[in-house]
């Protein structure tokens, strides 16, 4: 049975709620997050000043033990650094920073000698650039109070929380999402399964999972890859072989970035139903700017979808 697919005629006034909805949350809860994230940043930073004896003993010894800090430490620059520019700057491989950047973590690929040739690198940037109006100790040899350090991390913290506040906002508005689709099914009396507990294909009558990897074929060939979706959930009724209902959960915070993840989703749609057919059901959980034409194309390509302010409506997939 089609949602919403099927009914333009309502589409402008659920874009309107929806909008409505999300900037509600946004008003209300936005604030907060952006101010806890700010004070734990804040700390972060003064454990990164804390551990490189205030930038007087940043080494790549330290950057191994702690590849985290990075993001930290291109905020210290005049002007800030891009991790792109980083990249470009010290003359290092990309991998090397987007590892320890996104994964916390060295490349595994690099040998010993390449990851601390291109940390040495690292370091001396960030020192030749490090700002002078935040660490004035750095010129004049002097100890930093324990005032300056925690002005000094405060502005390190704001810069990097500037940076990333669309990520801040997107990650709390996804973990909202996810909680509300978990209250709504526990209330029908499903029961969530934990992390890795179960894989696709072996959810029971009544159970559901986040964030399962369901296996699909690539191209003409046999090859599996792992597709993960937000939320698995196997009806209460159903039948032994039954396939469960997929749930992408989806918010967005203007209207220009939708477009552009569109395709994504049009993607695992068409992976799923050439390895499981029409039997998989995958619909998607929209709350905040999504237009007509994000809308439009998603019906094109056979992909339904629930409203977040008419949650209710999951009802209607049998659940």
């Amino acid at each position: 049975m089609a949602l919403n697919a099927d009914k333009p005629g309502r589409w402008k006034a659920d874009i309107a709620r929806s909008v409505d909805y999300y900037n509600d949350w946004f008003m209300r809860c936005a604030p907060e997050t952006y101010r806890a994230t700010r004070v734990q940043a804040t700390h972060e930073v003064e454990a990164a000043l804390q551990r490189t004896g205030s930038l007087a003993h940043l080494t790549a010894d330290l950057l191994c033990e702690s590849p985290a800090v990075l993001p930290m430490l291109r905020m210290m620059t005049a002007p800030p650094l891009a991790r792109d520019r980083l990249i470009g700057l010290a003359k290092v491989p990309p991998n090397l920073v987007r590892s320890m950047e996104l994964r916390q973590r060295l490349p595994p690929g690099m040998s010993e000698d390449e990851v601390r040739q291109g940390l040495r690198q690292v370091c001396q940037l960030i020192l030749r650039l490090a700002d002078s109006d935040i660490f004035p100790w750095l010129q004049s040899g002097g100890t930093p109070s324990n005032r300056e350090v925690s002005r000094a991390s405060s502005i390190v913290a704001d810069r990097h929380c500037g940076a990333t506040a669309d990520p801040i906002i997107r990650n709390a508005q996804e973990q909202r999402q996810l909680a509300v689709i978990k209250a709504w099914l526990e209330a029908k009396g499903y029961a969530v399964t934990e992390p890795g507990h179960r894989k696709f294909g072996e959810l029971q009558a009544g159970e559901f999972a986040f964030r399962l990897n369901v296996p699909v074929r690539t191209g003409a060939g046999s090859r599996h890859v792992n597709v993960p979706v937000d939320v698995a959930i196997m009806p209460r009724r159903a039948k032994k072989g039954a396939m469960p209902i997929l749930v992408e959960a989806k918010s967005a915070g203007d209207f220009t970035n939708t477009n552009k993840r569109r395709k994504e989703e049009a993607t695992k749609v068409a992976q799923l139903r050439a390895t499981y057919g029409n039997r998989i059901r995958y619909v998607l959980l929209l709350c905040g700017y999504f237009n007509s034409g994000y809308l439009g194309y998603e019906a094109a390509e056979g992909i339904d979808w629930v409203w977040e302010h008419r949650i209710d409506e999951l009802g209607k997939l049998g659940l």
